[in-house]
């Protein structure tokens, strides 16, 4: 299959006053949207509503973060509207992954959780806004455009959240427990409490089989948890998979 290539950017110019010089501005004639969600049924309704809207065009649909990480790379969109649970990958972890490869692409976070391990997960992965799924679809729009004009965006819902962990800066630190693993260990849990085997999950990131039980053994190690079970829980617990969904 060939590979992907992806389209090319125009642009156009607006001239904008500063004193008594002029500033030449660049900005995408249309802007290039990637969608990730694990429902078919989101994605299309996203798919239909985004097209309709002058200067958006809607590039392809993952239904999982891992294959949004892929897809950035072979297409380059301007913005991700990235959900949060998704399999396989969660859209945390994609986030952070899009940022460390393609910082100038913009991730909105597109949840139906503002719980403040979700918010504080998505900001610190790079996002660029966050909104929740009840929002309209004018909302939707304007966090777009905003993003890509280089603005943050955050839904009305969840800035009380933002602020809160603004001034509290040391409740932030208890609350991210998972921060003591490392990406990979993050990626290994995820797939440990979907149920996958070693050997599955070795396929999955290109690893061997004693890399994977490293990882497994770290993070047995890290967190004092003993079976599956539990490492299930607390993968629930600290939003790193969608199993409670």
């Amino acid at each position: 299959m060939p590979e992907l290539q992806p389209p090319e950017k125009k642009q156009i110019k607006h001239r904008r006053e500063v004193g008594v010089s002029f500033v030449v501005e660049e900005f995408p004639m249309t802007i290039r949207i990637l969608l990730a969600d694990d429902h078919q049924v989101v994605r299309h309704g996203l798919r239909t509503a985004l097209q309709r809207e002058p200067g958006i065009e809607v590039l392809a649909e993952a239904e999982n973060g891992r294959a949004a990480v892929s897809m950035v790379r072979n297409l380059q969109p301007d913005v991700v509207l990235m959900d949060i649970h998704m399999p396989d990958l969660n859209g945390t972890e994609a986030c952070r992954q899009i940022m460390t490869e393609h910082p100038k692409v913009k991730v909105i976070a597109l949840s139906m959780y503002s719980q403040k391990r979700y918010v504080l997960g998505m900001l610190e992965a790079g996002a660029a806004g966050f909104l929740l799924k009840n929002c309209s679809f004018d909302e939707l729009v304007r966090a777009v455009r905003a993003v890509v004009s280089g603005k943050s965006y955050l839904s009305a819902d969840i800035a009380g959240t933002v602020i809160d962990m603004a001034i509290n800066p040391i409740k932030r630190l208890e609350e991210k427990t998972a921060a003591i693993l490392t990406p990979r260990e993050r990626e290994v849990l995820q797939l440990i409490a979907e149920g996958h085997s070693g050997k599955a999950i070795a396929d999955q990131l290109a690893l061997s089989g004693r890399t994977v039980e490293h990882h497994r053994s770290q993070i047995i190690k890290k967190l004092n948890l003993k079976s599956i079970p539990q490492l299930t829980k607390f993968a629930i617990i600290e939003g790193l998979t969608g199993l409670d969904d």
